[in-house]
């Protein structure tokens, strides 16, 4: 049987979510030590009659990648 690739990437994002979600129910923990990079304050472009904000942060802690390897490892079991 041919496994689906999306579901992969949903079940990866789903290990991002919850492993983000156990390390903020711990926030004193090592599981929410990690980085956080991005754009620090958010790129505005004025063009007039529109204006458009553009921004992007992204925080990848112990949690999360605790989260992304469960998984993975769901999805070889599927």
């Amino acid at each position: 049987m041919k496994k689906n690739n999306w579901a992969c990437f949903l079940l990866i994002l789903v290990g991002i979510v919850l492993g983000g979600f156990i390390g903020s129910l711990f926030p004193n923990s090592f599981f929410n030590y990690g980085q956080e990079f991005g754009f620090t304050s958010p790129v505005v472009l004025n063009l007039g009659i529109l204006v458009i904000t553009f921004g992007l942060s992204i925080k990848i802690t112990i949690a999360s990648i605790v989260g992304i390897i469960v998984g993975i490892m769901v999805y070889r079991f599927i």
